[in-house]
Order: C-alpha cells, then sequence, then structure tokens
C-alpha cells in the first residue's frame, strides 16, 4: 500500500509530517525522496526484487510459488525473507499452480498372490538410502489422438524418477519397461524395494518374474489406500499441475516430447523439492545447488 499520499494530505493540512511518518511506520527521509520524485533505497530494492522474482518466476514456467523462488534467491546469494518475497508477489500479480487432489484408477487382480507392504507408508528422505526404495504407478494423458499412459519408478530417497515409459495401451508391457529403464539407469543392488499399489500390471506373474531376475522384492500398499504409495501419487499430480492440464495435447508424440523434457530437464535436474529442503533431486543426489539465478557477489 502506497502511504505517501496520506503523508501528503497531513502535510498539505498543515499537520506534523514526523508524527504522520511514524503513525505510518516511514522514515521521513524516504517521504521527502518521494516527495522530490527520487526512488527510496527500499523502493530500488523492491523494484529490483520484483524482477529477480519475475525472473525466477518465468524460468519455472509459470508454477513456482513463494517458497520455491525464495530458496532460487537464496540459492544465489539473496537473503531477502520468504515474507518478503510473497508480498512482492502479490503486488506483481505473480502466483504459483497449486496441485489439484488425485484420484486412483487402480485395478486389483482378486487372483493375485499377496504380498507385503514393505513400505508402510516410510518415505523417509535419507542420502545413504538412494537405490534402496523405488516405487511405481500409472497415471493417464488424454490427447486428441487417444489415451496415453505414463508409467513412473521413482527413488523415495531422492524423489528422483530414476525410469519411465509411455504407451497406448494398459498391459504389463507397461510397467515392466519402466522398471526396465529404471534398472539399466541406476544398477542398483540385489534386495531392492519396489513398492506399488495393487494393479493387476504389478502383480502379475510376468511382473514377477522381471523382478526376481533382477533381486528386486516386490511391495504393495493397502488396497484402496492411495497414501501407501503417496510419492508416486504426488508426483503425478505435480507433473498433471504444472505441464498437462495448462495445453490441449493434439497427439501422443508431442505430449510423449514434453513429458520427456518436464522429466529429464525440469523435475529430475532442476525443480526445488519440499521435502529435499528445497533442492532438486539432482542436487540432492549430488550434494550440491544450482539457482536459476546468477549467482550474486557476495564478497
Amino acid at each position: 500500500m502506497n502511504v505517501y499520499p496520506f503523508i501528503a494530505a497531513e502535510q498539505a493540512g498543515k499537520h506534523n509530517v514526523k508524527r504522520a511518518c511514524e503513525l505510518l511506520e516511514v522514515s521521513r527521509s524516504a517521504y521527502y525522496q518521494h516527495a522530490r520524485g527520487e526512488q527510496s533505497t527500499r523502493d530500488r530494492v523492491n523494484t529490483q526484487l520484483t524482477e529477480q522474482i519475475i525472473a525466477v518466476h518465468t524460468a519455472s514456467n509459470g508454477t513456482y510459488g513463494a517458497p520455491r523462488i525464495h530458496a532460487e534467491l537464496v540459492a544465489a546469494g539473496y537473503r531477502h525473507g520468504r515474507k518478503r518475497v510473497a508480498a512482492r508477489m502479490r503486488e506483481a500479480g505473480v502466483a504459483g499452480r497449486s496441485p489439484r487432489r488425485w484420484r486412483t484408477t487402480t485395478i486389483a487382480d482378486p487372483r493375485a498372490a499377496v504380498r507385503p507392504d514393505l513400505i508402510e507408508r516410510d518415505f523417509t528422505v535419507d542420502p545413504a538410502a538412494v537405490d534402496t526404495r523405488w516405487c511405481g504407478d500409472i497415471t493417464y494423458i488424454n490427447t486428441w489422438e487417444g489415451w496415453l499412459y505414463l508409467a513412473t519408478v521413482i527413488d523415495l530417497a531422492s524423489r528422483r524418477v530414476v525410469g519411465w515409459a509411455v504407451a497406448d495401451h494398459l498391459r504389463t508391457d507397461l510397467v515392466d519397461a519402466a522398471l526396465t529403464d529404471a534398472l539399466q539407469r541406476r544398477r542398483p543392488a540385489d534386495g531392492l524395494i519396489f513398492h506399488s499399489d495393487r494393479g493387476c500390471q504389478y502383480t502379475s506373474a510376468q511382473h514377477t518374474r522381471l523382478a526376481k531376475r533382477h533381486g528386486v522384492r516386490l511391495s504393495v500398499g493397502r488396497r484402496g489406500q492411495c497414501w501407501d504409495n503417496a510419492v508416486a501419487e504426488s508426483f503425478f499430480s505435480t507433473l498433471k499441475t504444472e505441464l498437462i492440464h495448462r495445453q490441449p495435447w493434439t497427439t501422443r508424440t508431442t505430449a510423449h516430447q514434453a513429458i520427456f523434457e518436464y522429466i529429464e530437464g525440469w523435475y529430475n535436474t532442476r525443480r526445488r523439492h519440499s521435502s529435499l529442503g528445497y533442492r532438486s533431486p539432482a542436487a540432492y543426489e549430488n550434494g550440491t545447488d544450482i539457482s536459476l539465478l546468477p549467482a550474486l557477489n557476495v564478497a
């Protein structure tokens, strides 16, 4: 809120400018600078901060809210508080995108063998546990050509999408392709846990054979409990909020390319994750941090 016109009105009415500035928590020097048409130091800083906020918001494709923008500024060497960043965002009309709630589409096979839940909602972030516990799930993307289905494999320790695959069908081949992609990329040791829901693809004999060949221990959540696979569900919610629901998709190929760019060029390598101390999965695994802004020389 611009309080200077109120102080000017008080001054015009022969009232005490000092008292008006004290009540409105504005320094007299700032008021007189404003009256002379000069920009105060605080106003200059706010202008620069707004420019930085808009730069980060634009670089995130309009997805970042105050917490992630604040983290970017800190990584670049700036020391503005999160509340100040949020206030400048409101003033500039800049806002992030909030995930929608998801709905489950799991189709269980009543004939499938009973499997244990080896995760039990323990989604602890631990750099020492990378490539020891993964989770997987399937979602769908509507295109003008028909449905495109996406299967992912996510590392529970770093939240990185370590494997994924797309297809125009929901057969077990889809989830096997995603798991194979992850195994080829990461080469985990025997005993890795792969957690999923009770979808028929994940409980099939075909998928069981693949897991056994690679020393993978299969784990499933409880029936009708989407929170048992919350990390996978959360990723799909983020993907759809930040990418899928923002435009129509004319072809499966176009959607596939956009998903590739989002996962490999943004989510894994640059997007800040709240559970990782606002670092990207790649930065968390590497013990580094890089801002979207040029680093500030604060020496």
